[in-house]
């Protein structure tokens, strides 16, 4: 007898099938979505960990002397810099089982899903560190599906190609605790003015308990909310076996000292420095503006903080409160080019303008010393004699005519040397020096020294009528000061990215600009300007402060109806300055006259205190003479003045002074007459 299949059993066993294919079709799409999601971010590989960094700048010796950001802090540390204790109160009181799972916590999220749906709002959260992490990296915390599932992606893009410390270290470096702190060595500097390092127990369960909500459990906000929470979190590290019971009792009573101030602040020294490194870092080696002020670079300078602050003091004391005048400011290493110390005005909050780097000014006289090196090249030597009388010159065929006066339209009307027209800054002299030279020397020798800035092509550029920024007269005289090697001014030694990767080193390369014959008989002639032995119809040009003066020092000043300058060197320390009105205004008060040569001898005196007193290396295929500055020969006995003065081989006079034997001579027959005359009134009165 047939049996006939019972429709409903029929159907559901159907069902029974369907629902199974259907599950097993279910699982298979899933896993192969799944495996697909894998495999995808396998591909993709190690997201980047970048997030905005504050840039640091530091001093020479190390010092962080600024910061550029977009007002949040933001400084990298190592896992290994940060102090156990927070990581173990972070790990205790934000994923307990960081170390177990791949970046979900799936426990987790189905005991906060019960806890939503019992209190019928969202009162747990579920995100573990790696979720945390992942959302920081995005730094956009919009709800959105798309933001969600990106930063469910990017969770496991993290677990798969980073080890857990690697991740834990960018969380902490990344989380924010508020007040603009964002990372734990941030907050550790904010709140406790201290390293993360260093960090205690009861500073880091303090820190620990304000990412849930900084502008709640911040002890800046609320101190008590602050300390409950630290209670809570302590007591979560004895559950997990972090700490003992009696560690938390004793980290709960110890008594916290807030500083509630962020370490580093615009910069505070050096501002007009800091612009130019910021400058040179998009100009020159090509970081773009984000890199820049959020990249969490490490910038090292060539800055000297105590030359800086004395630089910065001097302007201060020496310049009257009540004056407008204005200053710009270097000073370098000749050997290197390294810029140490850089000002650019009297008050940065009032103006950022560089005058040390962006103001072109006349330089006055203080060109003269790349005319008289173009000189000696051409064959003169420092006893070089030309005529110091009023002259009109004229050129372009007799078209145009040129009439330079010295200051105080003093003249000696005879000859003079070149040590000394350069000593007393003889005006007639450097013009006659020039044309003799052809007006092309001067221009192609100022590129030679480094100027960069245009130079015209006239009478009166030997009397510096062409604008120069101070640090390229700097600069210039650096090559002198080191025996003619070419140097450039150095801002920056090295860029390092938050991880210590160096992504610049400044590699030096020096090569012999300048004969170091010459240089050096120079730098010798630009002594002149403090030495006594030089005056002649008028003082030497650096007699006001031969008296502050310690050591030897060349340097040549220089001044327009609107510019005063005063630059000058040792062997170890090149320094400028220039002082002004931006408005270009007459320098008509005889202490705006003064500023220049006062400030520059007190910065050089105060920065070379205590270092050793060097004198100029002297070149083989040079001899030195001793010379009668009036005559420009060979000093002899009868010389009331001689000065011992250099010359390349070959070129040094060979003629004595007669001049003062002569006035001896007469001198003594005088004495003789004389004599007789009072032997003979004598007489007739007896």
């Amino acid at each position: 007898m047939e049996t006939i299949a019972n429709p409903k059993i029929q159907k559901t066993k159907r069902f029974l099938r369907l629902s199974l294919l259907a599950f097993l079709l279910f699982l298979t799409i899933f896993t192969i979505f799944i495996a697909g999601i894998l495999i995808y971010a396998k591909i993709l590989g190690p997201p980047p960990l970048a997030v905005p960094q504050s840039t640091l700048y530091y001093s020479s010796d190390g010092m962080v002397i600024g910061e550029s950001n977009n007002g949040e802090k933001r400084y990298w540390v190592d896992i290994e810099d940060i102090s156990k204790d927070v990581i173990n109160a972070t790990i205790s009181i934000e994923d307990q089982n960081f170390y177990a799972h791949h970046g979900f916590d799936f426990k987790r999220i189905a005991g906060a899903v019960f806890a939503d749906i019992k209190a019928m709002d969202k009162v747990q959260g579920a995100s573990t560190i790696s979720q945390q992490y992942a959302r920081n990296l995005f730094l956009t915390l919009d709800k959105t599906w798309k933001r969600k599932i990106s930063e469910a992606f990017y969770t496991i893009r993290l677990e798969m190609n980073y080890d857990k410390n690697q991740i834990l270290e960018g969380y902490l470096n990344t989380i924010n605790y508020g007040h603009q702190a964002y990372g734990i060595e941030a907050a550790s500097q904010f709140y406790f003015g201290k390293s993360a390092h260093d960090l205690s127990l009861a500073e880091a369960s303090m820190l620990a308990g304000i990412p849930k909500g900084p502008s709640i459990y911040s002890p800046i906000a609320s101190f008590d909310k602050a300390k409950a929470r630290q209670k809570m979190i302590l007591q979560t590290m004895v559950k997990n076996k972090y700490i003992s019971a009696k560690e938390a009792k004793s980290a709960a009573k110890e008594k916290l000292s807030i500083v509630g101030e962020h370490t580093y602040h615009r910069a505070a020294i050096a501002p007009y420095f800091q612009d130019t490194v910021k400058y040179l870092l998009k100009s020159k080696l090509g970081f773009d503006d984000r890199t820049i002020d959020l990249g969490g670079l490490h910038v090292y300078t060539t800055l000297n903080t105590s030359q800086q602050k004395i630089a910065e003091q001097v302007i201060d004391e020496s310049i009257s409160k009540n004056s407008t005048i204005q200053v710009g400011f270097a000073a370098m290493d000749p050997n290197t080019g390294f810029v140490s110390a850089l000002v650019g005005g009297r008050n940065y909050d009032k103006s950022q303008f560089n005058r040390a780097v962006q103001a072109s000014r006349q330089p006055g006289s203080t060109i003269k010393p790349l005319l008289y090196y173009a000189a000696l090249e051409k064959g003169f030597t420092p006893t070089t004699m030309m005529k110091s009388e009023p002259t009109t010159f004229r050129f372009d065929d007799g078209r145009s005519e040129y009439t330079p006066h010295n200051f105080n339209s003093k003249y000696a009307n005879n000859d003079i040397t070149m040590a000394q027209a350069l000593a007393l800054s003889d005006n007639v002299y450097a013009v006659k020096t020039h044309l003799f030279l052809g007006q092309d020397v001067l221009i192609k020798t100022a590129k030679q020294f480094g100027i960069q800035t245009k130079m015209a092509k006239v009478p009166s550029l030997a009397l510096g009528t062409s604008g120069v920024r101070v640090i390229d007269m700097v600069n210039a005289y650096s090559l002198l000061a080191n025996g003619g090697k070419k140097v450039e001014p150095i801002f920056i030694t090295r860029v390092e990215d938050y991880q210590g990767n160096v992504l610049y080193q400044y590699k030096p390369h020096q090569e012999q600009t300048l004969d170091p014959k010459f240089a050096f008989v120079m730098d010798e002639m630009m002594t002149g300007m403090f030495d006594k032995k030089l005056n002649g119809y008028s003082s030497v040009t650096g007699a006001s402060i031969i008296s502050q003066m310690t050591r030897q020092y060349a340097g040549k000043s220089g001044s327009t109806n609107s510019d005063s300058w005063m630059i000058g060197f040792t062997p170890q320390l090149t320094a400028g300055i220039w002082t002004g009105y931006d408005e270009g205004d007459q320098l008509t008060l005889n202490a705006d006259k003064l500023y220049a040569k006062n400030i520059w001898i007190r910065f050089m005196e105060r920065s070379l205190e205590n270092k050793p007193i060097k004198t100029f290396k002297e070149p083989k295929g040079v001899i030195a003479l001793p010379i009668d500055p009036e005559s420009g020969k060979i000093a002899t006995d009868d010389c009331p003045v001689s000065r011992l003065t250099y010359f390349v081989e070959g070129t040094e006079p060979t003629d004595y002074c007669d001049k003062h034997l002569n006035e001896n001579l007469n001198k003594q027959k005088d004495d003789e007459k004389g004599k007789k005359n009072w032997l003979k009134r004598f007489f007739n009165w007896f």
